[in-house]
């Protein structure tokens, strides 16, 4: 018998949004390892909030909400609130209910210092991390670091003379929303003697011979081999030592214990001073060799004849994956944020995003 197509609709509905999500779907697992980290981070969340005034926005809401537009590729939080408005897999992630309402897309940008300011970033990878079922995968002797040049959301246009007058002297813009053109031949601009007027934070950097410079920063992720997890993340200004510093800044507080520990990177951290930093915290540099190096390689016989060192240039690559799936996936190719902090912010929360994506399965194969 032929149904009929009828539009009537019923006085009431009852829907179960955990009947709706189907047993093995990924975001369980995912929303079981959030609400875990979440818990550990209850006290950070009550020191950014006052006692007094209305009830604001739940901060785990509000970062459940932000996991799914990394993990989904939503481009704005306008976006993403419509998409939360219909979408029911959303509304149980988050945890809203089917009649409850959904927020102003207003309420991330109110909320983003107040979550910077209590580095909640960082605290959420490393809850995650400290979880005991997600512990068991870590390594704690052998680890990879490297870097990935992250856009800035500024023109080249905004890059001007840090001594050029106000704009009120220029000429206004032509009608139609755009800008006015701006002819840079013959002009040496540098670092130091320009400044962008969009985001001050971003510096000029070319990120290879023969490749055009842009106004970036520099993402540095530290990962471990056993699993190619990520177990911290930092951003910087760009310039050509900021890797290295940063490789030892993140490297440092797994050092300290009485056994030594590998570091692997490509060889662009081939570096004297850098190779000898790592011997002094009794950290084996598992670096590639650059044999086009002034004065020749750091790395000598001392740590190529180990069979860990071919192991560890092999699985380093690894991090390559984490940094494609941020800017591919979570859209940190050009975040659009504005001022070093934020977009570090942006930074270290897309690693947690990109570890919570793939706990799932490591964890499947651990228990198998």
């Amino acid at each position: 018998m032929r149904g009929m197509d009828d539009k009537t609709g019923a006085l009431f509905s009852y829907v179960d949004l955990e009947a709706r999500v189907r047993k093995d779907h990924p975001l369980r697992t995912i929303r079981l390892l959030v609400n875990e980290a979440l818990a550990r981070l209850e006290g950070a969340f009550a020191a950014l909030y006052s006692g007094l005034g209305r009830p604001s926005i739940p901060p785990e809401r509000l970062l459940r909400a932000m996991l799914l537009q990394a993990c989904y590729s939503i481009r704005s939080e306008r976006q993403l609130m419509e998409r939360l408005e219909f979408d029911l897999l959303f509304r149980w992630f988050v945890g809203l209910g089917v009649d409850d309402p959904v927020w102003d897309h207003s309420t991330f940008s109110k909320n983003r210092d107040r979550l910077l300011a209590g580095n909640v970033a960082a605290g959420f990878l490393s809850a995650v991390l400290a979880q005991p079922r997600v512990k068991r995968l870590l390594s704690t002797e052998h680890f990879s670091v490297d870097g990935t040049l992250i856009e800035a959301w500024a023109s080249m246009k905004s890059f001007k003379p840090k001594a050029d007058p106000s704009d009120s002297d220029a000429p206004p813009p032509p009608s139609g929303g755009r800008n006015a053109d701006a002819d840079f031949r013959g002009e040496k601009r540098t670092n130091e003697t320009h400044a962008s007027t969009t985001d001050p934070d971003a510096r000029l950097y070319r990120k290879g011979p023969g490749m055009e410079a842009r106004l970036a920063f520099l993402g540095h992720a530290l990962m471990e081999n056993r699993s190619g997890l990520l177990v911290d993340a930092c951003l910087t200004a760009a310039n050509g030592h900021a890797e290295r510093i940063a490789a030892l800044a993140m490297i440092e507080t797994r050092a300290d214990r009485p056994r030594a520990i590998t570091l692997g990177a490509d060889r662009g951290y081939d570096a004297e001073d850098f190779v000898n930093e790592l011997r002094s915290m009794n950290v084996r540099p598992h670096v590639a060799q650059n044999a086009a190096r002034r004065g020749g390689s750091a790395i000598d016989g001392r740590t190529t004849r180990h069979k860990g060192y071919a192991a560890s240039l092999r699985i380093r690559k690894r991090i390559e994956e984490g940094f494609g799936w941020m800017k591919s996936v979570a859209g940190l190719d050009r975040p659009m944020l504005r001022g070093r902090e934020r977009v570090g912010w942006a930074f270290t929360f897309a690693a947690a995003a990109y570890n919570l994506v793939r706990l799932p399965k490591l964890l499947v194969e651990a228990t198998s």
